[in-house]
């Protein structure tokens, strides 16, 4: 399995698909729609990961540093939540195919996502995550905030992570 940004129109095609699937059959946040694709609000702002074995695309990941954040839209003055930091950035749309869900992708997603972040210099990380994913992100170190946040019965608790409180099995060795 490769980590990789998206590089084709046949990975962001799969990429749309699995969107699709996560936030709107599976977790239902947008509506039907007869094409079974859903291209993201923010998508020309994302910077995508993909989790890709062969031609499939097994999961992806995206993260986001320009303001206003789809946090932004769902709690007033989001700051106010936050511990200081110097460079905030979003992390979203994280998502793996029901039939590759064995932890171990979404883990090597998210991993490599987080310390390509830390890379870059980002010291303050933002995720809305289900309310029944709460224990898988607690365990890397993220921390819940605020009111949970959500529509249609679909709720969505805003964590943030510091390079401080990442659990070492987060860090690149």
């Amino acid at each position: 399995m490769q980590i990789k940004s998206p590089t084709s129109n046949d990975e962001f095609e799969q990429i749309y698909k699995l969107n699709y699937e996560t936030f709107v059959e599976e977790i239902p946040q947008h509506k039907v729609n007869k094409n079974k694709r859903l291209i993201d609000k923010y998508h020309n702002k994302n910077k995508y990961l993909i989790a890709k074995k062969n031609n499939e695309v097994l999961g992806m990941i995206c993260y986001n540093s320009i303001r206003p954040f789809s946090l932004d839209q769902k709690l007033d003055n989001l700051d106010k939540y936050l511990p200081s930091y110097s460079k905030v950035v979003e992390v979203r749309l994280f998502a793996v195919t029901k039939t590759s869900r064995n932890g171990v992708i979404a883990y090597r997603l998210l991993k490599h996502c987080i310390n390509l972040l830390l890379e870059q210099g980002f010291d303050l990380a933002l995720i809305s995550g289900t309310v029944q994913k709460l224990k898988f992100f607690r365990k890397i170190g993220l921390v819940p905030f605020g009111p949970t946040v959500g529509k249609n019965n679909v709720m969505f608790q805003p964590m943030y992570v510091t390079l401080k409180n990442l659990s070492s099995d987060f860090k690149n060795d």
